[in-house]
């Protein structure tokens, strides 16, 4: 039997590099996956809509799991993506990349790549996410912050690009006050792009790379995949 296609969703940037950083994610999966068929969609600015992409597939007879390239479980997560399965008996939705603790080593590893020293408690980490109205996305991105304080002699706090409270440059700002020598801001984004490109306004001493690229985060796209397989 034919595995089903999976359809990597992602936000959608203008961003070339971003754009670029998103498509090698599902190349990744691929060599991981020798013979998965990988297609991409996306849930704003970019064509084609996830809608069109799995109503595409189901027409040809093929099934789909659709994985969520984001962060966390938000409105595109569940309205859009949702939506998108929900006409097609044939297509699942899988749940968002994060929060996972892959997702958090990477975290990890963008922050020493940036000078920052986990074994500091005057080094600050402001975990900066792009931002959702939906609690649940706001307690995906908290959690993801829990994980990588695991590894953190410093605070861990959360900043938001929109939506959510409280902003980046305000929980900078905090971190500052609680006495902080150093605030570092790691950015919880897959890669650069509007979001990214504000957080160097924020006041930190540092913001760190976005994720990708890292075969980590392909690993947590297929166990995704499968997850949501193993559930139908």
């Amino acid at each position: 039997m034919t595995a089903p296609v999976l359809v990597a969703c992602a936000h959608g940037t203008r961003n070339p590099t971003g754009r670029r950083l998103v498509a090698e994610l599902a190349l990744a999966a691929r060599r991981l996956r020798p013979g998965l068929v990988t297609t991409a969609a996306f849930v704003d600015v970019q064509p084609p809509t996830v809608v069109d992409v799995v109503a595409g597939l189901a027409t040809d007879g093929q099934p789909a799991v659709v994985v969520p390239l984001l962060l966390s479980g938000g409105y595109h997560v569940h309205v859009d993506i949702a939506g998108a399965v929900a006409a097609h008996d044939s297509a699942v939705a899988a749940r968002p990349l994060g929060p996972d603790p892959r997702l958090a080593a990477v975290l990890s590893d963008r922050l020493v790549g940036a000078g920052a020293d986990p074994r500091d408690p005057l080094t600050a980490v402001v975990l900066a996410a792009a931002g959702s109205s939906d609690p649940r996305s706001v307690a995906d991105v908290e959690d993801t912050a829990d994980l990588l304080q695991r590894s953190w002699a410093g605070p861990v706090t959360t900043g938001y690009g929109s939506a959510a409270q409280p902003p980046v440059a305000d929980a900078v700002a905090a971190a500052r006050r609680g006495g902080a020598e150093r605030v570092v801001v790691a950015s919880y984004l897959l890669a650069p792009g509007h979001f990214h490109g504000k957080l160097a306004e924020a006041g930190a001493d540092v913001v760190t790379a976005p994720l990708l690229p890292d075969e980590r985060i392909a690993a947590v796209l297929l166990d995704r995949y499968d997850a949501a397989l193993s559930s139908r």
